[in-house]
C-alpha cells in the first residue's frame, strides 16, 4: 500500500478473495506480541490479505515517535493512524499528513478539575510532531523501554504543542481514574484508557475512529469496508465505526462487550487466526 498525498486505492481483490478492503489493527496487545515483536504467521496472513486486495492500516495510541521504528521493522510503507487518532502518518515517506493538537488551556482546566476530585496526579505528555518528545514528570511510570524526557518544572509541560496528556494516580486503578476523569472533565477533553497505567486526556471528540475515517477516506474506503482488531477501551470507537470489530482474547472486558467476535490472544496469533479463516 502506498500513498502519494491522495493515496492509491486498493483493489477489490480477486473473486473469492479477502472479504474486507481495509484491515485496521491496533499495535500493543494486538498486532504486537508481549515481547513487542510481530510473529511471522501474522506477517504472512497480513501479506496474503493485502495481496488479495485489502489495505492494512495500523491504528495506535502511540504517537509517531513511538511507532515509527515498529513500522520500519515491519516494512510498512502505507498510512498509520497514531496518537489515538491525532496523527495520520505516511510511513513510506516519513511525514505527517494530518495532526491534531490539544488545547493547552482547556487541558489545564481539565487537569485542575480532575485533581480537585483525586488529589495530585502523576503526569506525562506527548509533544506534537514527527520527533515530538514524551515528557515524564515525577512519579509517572512509563512501561517498557520507550524513550522519554524527564521534567520537574510544570511549565515545561505546556511549553510546546501537545497531542495528549497521560495521567496516573498513586492509589486509583486505571478504570477508576478514567471514570473520575470523565465525570470531572469530560466536557473539556476526551478521556480514554489505552493500556495498563495509560489513561489519557485528548482533544475533545478525538478518537481512533476519527483518525481512521480520515485515513480511510484518503484510500477511497469506508467503514463498511473495514475489519478492526483491538484490545483496550480506546478501541471501542474504532469498533463502532468499522463493519466488524474483533477483540483479542487478552482484551479489556469493555471492548469484548462491543466486539463482533473474540479471537485468540496477541501472543497466539489472534489476528492471523481470523485473517486465515476469512481468506479461505
Amino acid at each position: 500500500m502506498t500513498d502519494t498525498g491522495t493515496a492509491t486505492v486498493p483493489g477489490t481483490g480477486p473473486a473469492g478473495g479477502f472479504p474486507y478492503r481495509l484491515i485496521a489493527t491496533d499495535l500493543d496487545g494486538t498486532l504486537l506480541r508481549g515481547d513487542d515483536t510481530i510473529s511471522q504467521r501474522t506477517r504472512d496472513a497480513l501479506a496474503a490479505a493485502t495481496a488479495a486486495g485489502a489495505a492494512h492500516i495500523v491504528v495506535t495510541g502511540r504517537a509517531v515517535p513511538w511507532t515509527r521504528h515498529i513500522l520500519d521493522d515491519l516494512g510498512y510503507d502505507g498510512l498509520a493512524v497514531c496518537g489515538q487518532g491525532a496523527q495520520v502518518y505516511h510511513a513510506g515517506e516519513h511525514r505527517l499528513l494530518t495532526s491534531v493538537t490539544l488545547d493547552r488551556q482547556l487541558a489545564g482546566v481539565a487537569l485542575a478539575k480532575i485533581e480537585a476530585e483525586t488529589g495530585p496526579l502523576y503526569l506525562a505528555a506527548s509533544r506534537d510532531g514527527l520527533d515530538g518528545d514524551v515528557l515524564v514528570g515525577p512519579g509517572y511510570e512509563v512501561g517498557g523501554d520507550l524513550p522519554a524526557l524527564p521534567f520537574t518544572d510544570a511549565s515545561d509541560l505546556w511549553s510546546a504543542p501537545l497531542n495528549k496528556i497521560y495521567i496516573q494516580h498513586p492509589t486509583l486503578s486505571d478504570d477508576e481514574l478514567a471514570e473520575v476523569a470523565r465525570n470531572a472533565a469530560g466536557g473539556f477533553v476526551t478521556v480514554t484508557m489505552a493500556g495498563a497505567g495509560v489513561v489519557e486526556l485528548l482533544p475533545l471528540g478525538l478518537s481512533k475512529a476519527t483518525g481512521l475515517s480520515l485515513a480511510a477516506r484518503r484510500l477511497g474506503l469506508k467503514a463498511a469496508d473495514t475489519i478492526a482488531f483491538g484490545d483496550m477501551p480506546n478501541d471501542v470507537p474504532m469498533f463502532g465505526w468499522a463493519a466488524r470489530g474483533v477483540a483479542m482474547a487478552n482484551a479489556h472486558e469493555e471492548l469484548k462487550a462491543v466486539a463482533d467476535e473474540v479471537t485468540s490472544s496477541n501472543d497466539e496469533d489472534g489476528i492471523a487466526v481470523v485473517l486465515e479463516r476469512l481468506s479461505v
